[in-house]
C-alpha cells in the first residue's frame, strides 16, 4: 500500500471521506439540475464524474479547455461556458462532436463570436453587482433579441454574485443576494428562456431565486470558505509538504520550521495558508515558514499538511491529486483540465 510518506512533495491530497460527505451534503441540498457544478474549482474530469454519479448531469466551465476536456471525457450532455470569449471556433468544434455547449454573451461582439464560431445556444450574462463581465440588466432583452435574430437559441440568463460569497453574516448575505437576484430576474423577464443561473458555494443555501446554482468549491473547500460559519462542508483538500529545515528558539526568538510548500504550489490571492498546530509567518517561492506550537512537535523530515486559502488556483498549479484515506493513498486524480 502506498502512503503519503512515499509521495514527492509538494503534493495535493484529497481526504476521500470528506469529499464524499461534501458531495452528499450538496446533492441533498440541491439535487439533480438544481446544481450545475463548476469544474473550474477542481479542473478534474474524474472528480466531475463523481459529481455526475451524485446526480448532476449539467456542468459549468470557465475556459474553452475545460469544455473540451469535459466533452472528451463523455461529460458533455450540457456544458455552460460561464465566461465571454471572442473566438468561439473551438467551442463550435465541440458542438460538432455531439456535445451540448452553451456560451455566455454580454455584448454584440460576443453574439457575433458565438454565431461565427458555430455555437448554437447562449445565455445572457447580466451584471448583478460584481464589476466583472455581464451586461446592464436593462440591456439584456436587446441582446437576447439580437441573438435570436442571428439564429441563436437563448436559454435564459446568468449572473454571478461573487462579491457576496464570503459575507460573514448570513442574513446580510441573504439580503444582498436578494438585491442582486432582483436585477437578474428583471433581466430574465425581458430575455425569457428556462435558465436562471447564478450562485456559488457561499450563497448556495440563501440564493432561492436562481433555478440552478454554479457552486464548485464545496467539493474540496479552502480556508476562506471554511471561515464562513454556516457552510456545512469540510476541508477535503490539503497540500502535503516535507519539513526541510528547523531553527530552535534562542534569546527570546521563537523557533520556526520550513515546509517545502510555497507560492508556486499555493493560490495566495486569499492570503496565507494555514498549518494546523502552528502560526504561518510568510510564504516564499518554494517555502512556507511557520512557528510550530510547541516547537518540539515538529522534526526534520516530518510530513505537514498545509491548508490553502483558495482552492481553485491552488489546484491549477498541480498535475494530479492523490485520494487518501488517513495516510493511505487510495487513488490518483489527474488535474486534466488545467492549462489553456
Amino acid at each position: 500500500m502506498t502512503t503519503i510518506h512515499d509521495l514527492q512533495t509538494p503534493a495535493l491530497l484529497i481526504d476521500r471521506g470528506a469529499l464524499e460527505r461534501n458531495l452528499a451534503t450538496m446533492s441533498a441540498a440541491l439535487p439533480g439540475v438544481r446544481l450545475r457544478p463548476h469544474v473550474k474549482a477542481h479542473k478534474c474530469t474524474a472528480l466531475a464524474r463523481m459529481q455526475a454519479q451524485a446526480g448532476h448531469a449539467t456542468f459549468t466551465c470557465a475556459t474553452i479547455r475545460e469544455v473540451e476536456g469535459m466533452a472528451a471525457a463523455g461529460l458533455g450532455d450540457d456544458l455552460l461556458l460561464a465566461n465571454e470569449v471572442l473566438d468561439a471556433r473551438r467551442l463550435g468544434a465541440v458542438v460538432e462532436s455531439g456535445a451540448r455547449v452553451t456560451a455566455a454573451i454580454d455584448s454584440e461582439e460576443t453574439v457575433a463570436s458565438a454565431v461565427d464560431g458555430g455555437v448554437l445556444e447562449v445565455v445572457v450574462d447580466v451584471n448583478v453587482g460584481l464589476p466583472r463581465c455581464g451586461c446592464a440588466p436593462a440591456d439584456a432583452g436587446r441582446l437576447a433579441d439580437l441573438a435570436r435574430a442571428r439564429g441563436l437559441e437563448v436559454r435564459g440568463v446568468m449572473g454571478y454574485e461573487g462579491h457576496l460569497m464570503l459575507v460573514a453574516d448570513v442574513e446580510e448575505r441573504r439580503k444582498q443576494v436578494e438585491e442582486c437576484m432582483a436585477r437578474l430576474l428583471a433581466a430574465h423577464a425581458d430575455v425569457g428562456g428556462d435558465i436562471v443561473s447564478a450562485g456559488g458555494t457561499g450563497t448556495y443555501a440563501v440564493n432561492t431565486w436562481a433555478n440552478e446554482i454554479q457552486a464548485g468549491s464545496y467539493a474540496l473547500m479552502d480556508t476562506a470558505y471554511g471561515a464562513v460559519a454556516d457552510l456545512p462542508f469540510e476541508q477535503a483538500l490539503t497540500v502535503l509538504g516535507t519539513v526541510i529545515s528547523t531553527t530552535g528558539p534562542a534569546e527570546g526568538i521563537p523557533g520556526w520550521a520550513v515546509v517545502d510548500v510555497g507560492l508556486k504550489s499555493l493560490g495566495m490571492d486569499h492570503g496565507n495558508p494555514t498549518v494546523p498546530g502552528g502560526v504561518v509567518w510568510f510564504c516564499s517561492d518554494e517555502h512556507t515558514t511557520w512557528q510550530p506550537e510547541p516547537f518540539e512537535s515538529v522534526r526534520l523530515g516530518d510530513r505537514a499538511r498545509v491548508l490553502p486559502a483558495h482552492v481553485d488556483p491552488t489546484i491549477a498549479l498541480h498535475e494530479r491529486m492523490w485520494l487518501v484515506d488517513g495516510d493511505d493513498v487510495v487513488g490518483e486524480l489527474p488535474v486534466d483540465l488545467r492549462g489553456w
